[in-house]
């Protein structure tokens, strides 16, 4: 049996699971919602701008984090119109956060569709990071996401891969000026150069570690279903709801800001479809740990032998 197979064998076991769910009433927005859903970035990315114009860049850097992740959030639900906007809306958001991510937010939608029509299939290459350990995710963080431009230019229709190859001029636009503010000593120009080569270094770092937290994260080892899940409130608020991963893929119109009711409705017709989460319980981690610590003094007791000690040949 082929991936694609069991994968097709999979989903028709999900829909009949979640069949009696109710969810067209989710896709609905209030205006305070579409609001929210357009201005949510924009406060920790000026938040962020701030703290490195002062230097003090730890702090930036978690206001950068909350800044790439509600911005995730903001064109994952772009792709999916769920933001609430108009058409034309959503490309220039999506355009707009483009050049703020420092990514092509058009060619990596195509490759985000494909994923939705495939997901974890043989022809699924944003889902491909699943099948490897999580130490081969973290360290192809970067030709990972050449290999979404390469693929998201080929899949893109005409507009859609214009749309990408402009992303990619802006983007070179904003490295180009920034590298030329860097020979300014003025001091406004200085700490314009000092914000965007900030800026600029933490958005390639974010981005090269979505593989192994977007996709590895969320859809590693899962036996049941297409996708992993979250409960602890503390990591969704920091998250922005964007680790309710199995209720997106079964609901992908359901916008972000109703995920968390989806998820109680789903866990109540079917858990079995929620039980795999993105972080491990303490129970788990501690039985990780255990077993770990067990294996490695086996081994040691195993293999060790007071024969083989130098000290003990010395003084024999």
């Amino acid at each position: 049996m082929t991936v694609n197979q069991t994968h097709a064998n999979k989903e028709q076991v999900i829909k009949k699971a979640i069949a009696s769910i109710e969810w067209q009433d989710l896709r609905q927005l209030t205006r305070g919602q579409i609001a929210y859903n357009v201005i949510l970035p924009y406060p920790f990315l000026l938040l962020s701008w701030w703290f490195a114009s002062q230097s003090w860049y730890v702090l930036a850097c978690g206001a950068s984090y909350l800044f790439f992740a509600a911005a995730f959030r903001q064109a994952h639900d772009g792709y999916h119109h769920s933001l609430g906007t108009g058409k034309r809306t959503t490309t220039a958001i999506l355009l707009l956060l483009s050049v703020l991510l420092m990514t092509s937010l058009h060619s990596i939608r195509a490759t985000h569709m494909a994923h939705h029509r495939d997901p974890l299939g043989d022809s699924d290459i944003e889902g491909s990071l699943a099948n490897v350990s999580w130490w081969q995710a973290l360290l192809s963080g970067v030709t990972y996401r050449l290999d979404i431009y390469r693929q998201g230019l080929r899949l893109s229709s005409r507009r859609n891969r214009r749309m990408a190859w402009l992303e990619f001029g802006l983007i070179a636009s904003i490295i180009m000026v920034a590298l030329v503010l860097t020979a300014f000593t003025v001091s406004a120009p200085a700490m314009l150069a000092q914000i965007l080569m900030y800026h600029i270094l933490t958005m390639m770092l974010a981005n090269a570690s979505v593989g192994i937290i977007a996709v590895w994260g969320v859809h590693h080892d899962c036996d049941e279903t297409i996708a992993r899940t979250e409960r602890n409130p503390l990591v969704n608020l920091l998250t922005f709801n964007l680790l309710y991963h199995v209720e997106h893929h079964l609901f992908p119109a359901v916008p972000s800001n109703h995920l968390p009711e989806l998820a109680k409705r789903l866990d109540a017709a079917a858990p079995h479809l929620t039980k795999a989460h993105v972080l491990p319980s303490t129970a788990v981690a501690m039985d990780f740990i255990n077993n770990r610590w067990n294996e490695l003094k086996d081994n040691y007791q195993n293999n060790y032998d007071d024969n083989d000690c130098p000290i003990r040949k010395r003084f024999a």
